[in-house]
C-alpha cells in the first residue's frame, strides 16, 4: 500500500449544485456529484483508472484524502 494519501480537493459549486473533484496528484482528474458520499464513491473508481492511464504503477489500495469546501452564508436575527 502506498504510505502518501493522493491530495483531492472537492468544491460546491452553487450555480451547478455539485461538488467538483480536482487533484494536483491524479492527472486528469475532474469528476462531479450531487454529494459527497457520492463524490467518494465515484473517486474510489476514477483515481485508480487515472493512474493507471498516466502509467502509475499502482499497488493494490490507493489511498486518498478527500478536503471539502463550501462557502455558505449564516444570517443574523432581524432587527
Amino acid at each position: 500500500m502506498n504510505t502518501k494519501p493522493l491530495f483531492v480537493r472537492a468544491e460546491w459549486d452553487n450555480e451547478a449544485m455539485l461538488w467538483v473533484a480536482t487533484s494536483d496528484d491524479v492527472p486528469g482528474l475532474a469528476t462531479e456529484s450531487d454529494t459527497l458520499e457520492n463524490l467518494v464513491q465515484k473517486l474510489k473508481i476514477v483515481i485508480p483508472e487515472l493512474l493507471e492511464a498516466n502509467g502509475v504503477d499502482l499497488s493494490k489500495e490507493t489511498p486518498f484524502e478527500l478536503l471539502s469546501r463550501r462557502f455558505e452564508i449564516a444570517q443574523g436575527p432581524a432587527v
